[in-house]
């Protein structure tokens, strides 16, 4: 936890009420223990598509669909999804949440490994969020610089790993070493990536919001 609960639980309580279908997926995500954005991040998300209004998004990390659904909502008509995953279970579970909720042709699934995906992607993105596997951000790097447009916003997830990052490699767990040492360097390389304006911001779990030059 970076910010005290109790300043978490007050932002939260004055959220209002969720569009019903998104309500009933966070729930479900919740009672099966799937990872999905915390609630203080889907308002900042809310937000900054409202204000950005990017018609062109990618998203690595589907897992099964709430984000993107969420994204959809909020975006211009106009406007279209490419998420990417590559956990198999959870695949035919965002195909058909996209489908029932109406999706299908808004939103784009391409599965597989995100660094094998990304290298094969062209175009440019207006909005960029990263919410995958949190050691493999500064890989994803190259090809999320590449496919992000002047302008364009880059959204990370998850970034201070509950407040890990700020410690020493020493005082982490031994399995967690490579992670933290990973994500310690995505934070320099985004704060001093010569294309790239960022901020870190201590939301949910940690986030980071860059813009492209």
């Amino acid at each position: 936890m970076i910010v005290e609960q109790r300043y978490v639980d007050f932002m939260n309580s004055l959220e209002r009420e969720d569009i019903p279908y998104l309500a009933e997926l966070e729930k479900f995500a919740l009672e099966t223990e799937v990872p999905i954005i915390r609630k203080e991040m889907q308002s900042f998300l809310k937000t900054l598509i409202t204000m950005n209004k990017p018609r062109q998004i990618l998203e690595v990390g589907t897992a099964i669909g709430f984000s993107a659904l969420l994204m959809s909502e909020y975006m211009p008509e106009d406007g279209h999804i490419t998420t990417i995953e590559k956990y198999e279970k959870r695949i035919p579970l965002a195909r058909d949440n996209f489908a029932k909720n109406g999706k299908g042709e808004k939103i784009t699934l391409i599965e597989g490994d995100a660094t094998e995906v990304l290298a094969s992607l062209e175009g440019q993105f207006d909005l960029i969020f990263m919410d995958a596997a949190k050691g493999q951000y500064i890989h994803f790097l190259p090809d999320i610089l590449r496919l992000l447009k002047p302008g364009g916003v880059l959204l990370s997830d998850n970034v201070l790993q509950d407040g890990d990052v700020i410690e020493s490699r020493y005082a982490v767990t031994r399995r967690n070493r490579t992670i933290h040492g990973r994500m310690r360097e995505y934070l320099y390389e985004l704060k001093n990536h010569p294309q790239l304006q960022t901020s870190i911001l201590p939301l949910g779990d940690g986030i980071t919001l860059s813009v492209k030059k």
